[in-house]
């Protein structure tokens, strides 16, 4: 799995339709309409996410490694 920072997720996220809700501190919280989840980002400059939070953020987005 390739290596993405929280900001380059959170770009793909919101070509997938998911919306900005908040931000409390470095962590910025995503949802998206008829959904329930939350998706809440680490975003730390440009530092890459762990491989596990980002397998995890990918599967509750219901996105694959190819979209990013």
């Amino acid at each position: 799995m390739k290596s993405v920072s929280g900001a380059q997720l959170a770009k793909v996220l919101e070509k997938h339709g998911w919306k900005l809700l908040r931000v409390k501190g470095s962590h910025h919280v995503y949802g998206k309409s008829g959904r329930i989840e939350r998706i809440s980002i680490p975003i730390h400059g440009n530092q890459p996410l762990k491989i596990g939070l980002l397998r995890h953020l990918l599967k509750v987005a219901e996105l694959e490694e190819k979209d990013l």
